[in-house]
């Protein structure tokens, strides 16, 4: 890693923590606020569309470490492309509330313009060989990558916890790879992405003083995946470590989701089954937030690093990280029936 990606990375923390006040106090004064409703997990009305600042500084920062070679052009096509896309319909869908049906197309639209320019998904690890997807990785990795984006959505849900976990994940996987030598551009990519995570975090640390909105919350599940493509293209086995980083929002949000569908009910309307939101109304946001990152650090981390190193063990390790993850939100109650929610008074 060349010494000017740190500088770089630091000064996309500084930007983004200017540009979240900026943000703040622009959505105070045209009063463009969430507020408080029966769905809702805050209490008073605060603004919402934050995560922009997380847009463009992340968009600025990736423009620079192409400019020092940091970063090939085509990467930053790819990620800068489709990221924009999703950003944009997150943004006009935090102003006006955009159908369905036009945002699931703009997320399609944008993995497909990303795994193009990334030559698709790369081969998966299956034993000791490399099975070759083809044309079904691409359709493959379009989904993974709208499901990331709509689960960083979906769990966007209490203060700090979608920006903390980005960060997380981010700042993990840079790690992970500048440790094992793996691609010096992902570890670029990803420090930029972790900063700016940190620098929101500063506004949104509960009691949060602004919301991410779809605009951040987007963008920054279709930059995890984007980023683990990348990865895996240099190692293969990245795509474990980065699902082992990642493991609890790809549960609690993968369990929800099956258990809403069971029953029948729109699984894009707004809800509060997640496990994570149970937990928020026995805890409350500071201490839930508090308790992911835990669990991330001192166990998660730690599977990922084993994952990393022992390859040909990878998908027994991340079997072993996940599972108890699993219990434990069937145990909060992930995707229970909302009619068990008390009412808010």
């Amino acid at each position: 890693m060349a010494w000017y990606t740190l500088f770089v990375a630091i000064g996309c923390f500084c930007v983004t923590v200017l540009l979240t006040g900026l943000a703040r106090r622009f959505l105070l004064s045209r009063r463009l606020l969430a507020i408080p409703n029966e769905r809702s997990s805050h209490d008073t009305p605060t603004p919402q569309g934050g995560g922009i600042a997380i847009v463009v500084a992340t968009t600025v920062a990736l423009g620079v470490l192409a400019v020092l070679d940091a970063l090939t052009t085509r990467v930053l096509i790819a990620v800068v492309g489709g990221g924009t896309a999703v950003a944009v319909v997150g943004f006009l869908d935090d102003r006006h509330n955009v159908s369905p049906k036009v945002r699931i197309a703009v997320h399609f639209a944008a993995a497909a313009w990303t795994l193009l320019w990334l030559d698709g998904l790369p081969p998966i690890p299956i034993g000791e060989g490399l099975y070759v997807l083809g044309f079904g990785g691409y359709l493959l990795g379009a989904i993974g990558i709208v499901w990331s984006l709509n689960l960083f959505n979906f769990m966007d849900g209490i203060d700090g916890i979608a920006a903390s976990e980005a960060a997380f994940i981010t700042l993990a996987g840079a790690l992970i790879s500048f440790v094992t030598h793996d691609s010096a551009e992902v570890v670029a990519i990803s420090l930029v992405v972790g900063c700016a995570c940190a620098g929101f975090l500063v506004w949104n640390w509960p009691p949060a003083r602004i919301f991410m909105g779809d605009v951040g919350s987007g963008y920054l599940g279709y930059l995890v995946a984007s980023i683990a493509i990348v990865a895996a293209h240099d190692d293969p086995v990245a795509w474990l470590v980065w699902l082992i980083l990642g493991g609890v929002f790809f549960v609690d949000a993968t369990l929800t989701l099956v258990r809403r569908w069971i029953r029948r009910e729109r699984v894009y309307e707004a809800h509060r089954s997640h496990a994570y939101q149970w937990l928020a109304r026995r805890w409350g946001h500071r201490r839930v937030t508090v308790a992911v990152l835990l669990v991330n650090t001192l166990w998660l981390l730690p599977c990922a690093w084993l994952a990393a190193v022992n390859p040909a063990h990878a998908a027994w390790i991340a079997l072993v990280a996940l599972t108890p993850l699993v219990l434990v939100a069937f145990g909060a109650g992930v995707g229970r029936n909302e009619a068990e929610v008390p009412t808010r008074r």
